[in-house]
């Protein structure tokens, strides 16, 4: 019987979801509420270029093309990178466009016999004859108000956590967007414009830009090359991040103290056992040397003292929270000339005239304020259920980390996986493995253990979090741990956890997709 596989989302989550899929006998659907693929990588601001360097940024079977030579391309590359992934495969066949999914339910065991098993879906299996999805979804060009529904076997939701849901903050009571004489808008409106309408958009106003990631970064670089002095732009923040310059730390790549087994070996990891745990409590001093040889080349070359933005916590807490980002080229030299203006506030408030800032009595005049605050992933995911009870449960408690086994399979909501929500240093690289395994999930390789066990096993990658992330703990995000995780995915799977050709290799040279092209 031919199993019905449906897949929420058409980013690169969702095109190699459905890509592994179809390698496994099985035909997906896609539904996209968009009218194209690419996800985040669609429209964004115009000096946007990829986070992390190219050789950890691709396919394992498609590789960059040799056109593109620059270590971070641009929007332009990367979408089009990604298109050329999905027509290679021939995947926009499998897609529905302009086709929003208004809401999953799950049709089976009633709530209070799932709450009873020990085993996932009742019988450890992705498939059940005893349950389907049902999708309801709106086709959003058609100007019928119906309703489509569709019945599968098993859904993917690859709906990111960066998009749609633009995250507010809480503003004091009359001192919010309201209050403003002019407009306050979301990074995500600007990033809607065209750059020549954006651009316009800001021209000869006093922008404000509250964030400090890295389109609150980008976005305040275009209103200074719009502006210049004249019209600053204040960025205001909360917390002083380290944004790397470059990823060469005094000429040492930064992949080499990070992203190899070495490096793994300095830390305590989930599950590891007794001489694991020994030799990385031994090894502690040199973890922190690195992350500190680390922050005197990112201090030096962006000369953070100078402008009072040394972080408070290590490097090692800011790439395990994956908060690691780019610093826009030539920003403190924007800060140095003027044009852009930093701003430390913990609390944040609007007025008519302009916005208040801890330490200040007068209101910061200004004409515009882009809020380059995020997103409300938690929100986005938890909407697309109609259950209550799923509602409720698939962010866990609030002080722990959102409960997925292997960061993909929610151990109390069968029939179902959750890809690209959980972050790393490198999205499209995990989400490639994590598709992998779960390709191998539903094709039968190998089954689940037990939801106790599942749940166990969150807990011990939520104490890893808590424990390298400090105050900046961030739930969803295996930081720096790729190779320690893919090799659970390996094992789970039946393929060789080590994937290089000596044992010198295996212990310093860095991972990256390349690695695991080959299966065995």
């Amino acid at each position: 019987m031919e199993r019905k596989v449906a897949i929420v989302g058409a980013g690169t989550s969702g095109l190699l979801a459905c890509k592994y899929a179809l390698s496994r006998g099985f035909k997906p659907i896609v539904f996209e509420s968009r009218g194209g693929i690419g996800g985040v990588w669609i429209k964004t601001v115009e000096t946007t270029k990829l986070q992390t360097p190219k050789p950890v940024y691709q396919f394992s079977d498609f590789p960059w093309p040799a056109s593109v030579t620059e270590d971070f391309p641009n929007q332009h590359q990367v979408f089009d990178y990604i298109e050329s992934y999905a027509r290679h495969f021939d995947l926009l066949k499998h897609i529905k466009f302009n086709t929003k999914v208004l809401g999953i339910e799950y049709e089976g065991p009633s709530e209070e016999e799932m709450q009873c098993w020990s085993l996932w879906g009742g019988n450890g299996e992705p498939f059940s004859s005893n349950g389907k999805w049902r999708i309801q979804v709106q086709d959003t060009q058609l100007t019928s108000t119906d309703d489509q529904v569709y019945h599968v076997d098993f859904v993917i939701l690859c709906i990111g956590r960066f998009s749609d849901v633009p995250n507010i903050p809480e503003f004091p009571q009359n001192k919010g967007p309201q209050a403003f004489h002019a407009k306050v808008i979301h990074s995500m409106d600007y990033s809607a414009m065209d750059y020549k309408s954006a651009a316009e958009f800001v021209k000869g106003k006093q922008v404000t830009v509250v964030g400090f990631q890295k389109s609150a970064l980008d976005i305040a670089m275009e209103c200074s090359n719009a502006n210049g002095v004249e019209k600053p732009c204040t960025v205001i923040y909360k917390t002083e991040h380290w944004n790397v310059p470059d990823y060469l730390p005094w000429g040492f790549p930064l992949a080499f103290l990070y992203l190899n087994r070495f490096s793994e070996l300095l830390v305590h990891k989930p599950g590891e056992g007794i001489l694991l745990s020994l030799l990385a409590t031994m090894l502690s001093p040199l973890r922190w040397a690195i992350s500190k040889f680390v922050e005197s080349h990112i201090k030096k070359k962006l000369r953070l003292a100078k402008y009072g933005m040394v972080p408070k916590h290590s490097f090692l807490q800011e790439i395990s929270s994956c908060l690691i980002s780019t610093m826009p080229e030539k920003f403190y030299d924007r800060v140095e000339e003027g044009s852009i203006v930093l701003k430390k506030s913990a609390n944040l408030s609007i007025c008519q005239d302009g916005v208040l800032v801890d330490g200040e009595v007068n209101p910061r005049k200004t004409d515009l304020v882009i809020l380059a605050t995020g997103f409300r992933g938690d929100k986005k995911l938890k909407d697309i259920f109609l259950s209550s009870i799923f509602k409720d449960i698939v962010f866990g408690s609030p002080n722990a980390a959102m409960p997925l086994y292997r960061e993909c399979i929610h151990p109390r909501i069968p029939q179902l996986a959750i890809i690209g929500f959980s972050e790393s240093v490198s999205n499209l690289y995990t989400s490639e493995m994590r598709c992998r395994w779960l390709s191998e999930l539903l094709d039968g390789t190998f089954k689940l253990p037990s939801i106790k066990e599942m749940e166990k096993d969150v807990r011990k990658w939520d104490n890893y979090m808590k424990e390298y992330s400090g105050q900046y703990y961030r739930r969803s995000c295996i930081g720096a741990l790729h190779i320690w995780y893919n090799d659970q995915l390996c094992k789970d799977m039946g393929w060789k956890p080590k994937r290089k050709k000596s044992f010198f290799a295996e212990l310093f040279e860095p991972y990256g997709p390349m690695d695991y092209a080959v299966l065995n």
